[in-house]
């Protein structure tokens, strides 16, 4: 019994969460047609492409399901908004985190938007892939995705015969990786999501125009760079690694940044000012921020040196070494949010070369994967009460058409 009224609970949230969605879909076919897809990848299902998804909704071939995702009127973005909006109701306080990072897609063929041979970080080397460009949200409530953004290489972007096969409109020119997560971090700075700080991988880091970006838009950061990142040093420069090999011990903490499976992640940190510029708020601090393998003695007998990682900082007075540790250790969440994406709810398993396509199969995926991180943290009983309290539910009538 408990476990029906559980499922109904399930149910009821999920049906909550498309009655803020609905009006997104102007008509009733693809309407319905949408929430079978979310239901058919939140389903435990082996693989989750337009056959199954279709069986799953008791249809006999994919075409409604492909025509939901090729041809149908509803516009992707808009419906990420929502997503966003409704994971800033459930998971968003003070002080979240927004994690920037790229995932990879295994392609066959050239057609598929984007695709070429490029170094994907999922495959761990050069593949036939495409690439998406990903915005977290992270809290002491949960973490989800809430934003992407398909990457377009020269090779793409200067062959508009290529591209209008794709459905790439004539207006959508080159941006880098750095250019899309701005782009989405503008967003969601804009929609008021309550965000203190950005962190991200060497690959945004090391960006200078990144990091002014972020200081402009005045949201602390804590991002990776390489141990040749040059670092303002007195009248002059060094690079993070000789900066770093110069730290006494004293200057040396344990402390564990976030909590992993199996326990505390504890590193040994070490923290150091460094020179502001002139482009800097107000009264804000820049550091360089160190993290050190802690070794076994068993790996210190055998004379084995400690992976170093370095991490370039720039934040609001006030701002603790403790904070940056917390920030740092907030990266792993986004590749997590991959890790179910892909397992839990097909984030990867889409079977579409259209751009447009692309971005309204990720969408529906991300909105399945953000209703999991809610109810992951809010009771499902609780969560269905509040979707019945929502003022929201009124166009809940019209999915019963």
């Amino acid at each position: 019994m408990d476990e029906d009224v559980d499922l109904a609970a399930w149910a009821g949230g999920l049906d909550g969460l498309f009655a803020q969605v609905a009006r997104r879909f102007p008509r009733a076919e693809p309407r319905r047609r949408a929430r079978a897809y979310v239901r058919g990848l939140l389903a435990p299902l082996a693989g989750k492409n337009g056959w199954t998804l279709a069986e799953v909704a008791g249809d006999a071939t994919p075409d409604g399901m492909q025509r939901l995702l090729n041809s149908a009127r509803w516009k992707a973005d808009e419906v990420r908004d929502d997503v966003r909006g409704y994971v800033v109701e459930h998971l968003g306080e003070p002080g979240g985190v927004l994690i920037v990072d790229e995932t990879g897609f295994l392609k066959k063929g050239v057609k598929s938007a984007g695709v070429q041979r490029q170094y994907s970080g999922t495959a761990g080397r050069v593949e036939n892939c495409q690439l998406g460009v990903f915005l977290a949200y992270a809290t002491t409530k949960g973490r989800t995705l809430i934003d992407r953004e398909l990457y377009l290489p020269k090779s793409w972007t200067g062959d508009r015969t290529r591209c209008r096969a794709a459905a790439i409109d004539d207006e959508i020119e080159f941006a880098t990786k750095a250019v899309l997560a701005q782009n989405m971090l503008g967003r969601a700075l804009d929609a008021g999501v309550p965000a203190s700080w950005v962190t991200a991988d060497e690959a945004y880091g090391q960006d200078h125009k990144f990091r002014t970006w972020c200081e402009q838009r005045r949201i602390g950061y804590v991002v990776a760079v390489p141990r040749s990142q040059t670092i303002p040093a007195g009248a002059g420069s060094s690079r993070a690694d000789h900066a770093v090999a110069g730290a006494p011990e004293q200057a040396w903490r344990r402390r564990s940044c976030a909590d992993g499976a199996k326990g505390p992640r504890l590193f040994d940190w070490a923290v150091a000012t460094v020179s502001t510029g002139e482009d800097t708020p107000p009264g804000w601090g820049r550091w360089l921020l160190a993290r050190r393998q802690i070794l076994s003695p068993a790996q210190l007998e055998a004379g084995k040196d400690p992976e170093l990682a370095f991490y370039l900082c720039a934040g609001p007075p006030g701002t603790t070494d403790e904070e940056l540790i917390r920030v740092a250790g907030a990266r792993w969440a986004i590749e997590e949010c991959f890790q179910t994406a892909k397992n839990e709810v097909g984030l990867d398993q889409y079977q579409v070369r259209r751009y447009d396509a692309w971005y309204r199969h990720i969408t529906l995926a991300i909105l399945a994967h953000a209703y999991l991180a809610v109810t992951a943290a809010i009771a499902p009983k609780d969560l269905a009460a509040a979707s019945s309290r929502s003022p929201s539910q009124r166009s809940v009538v019209s999915w019963h058409t």
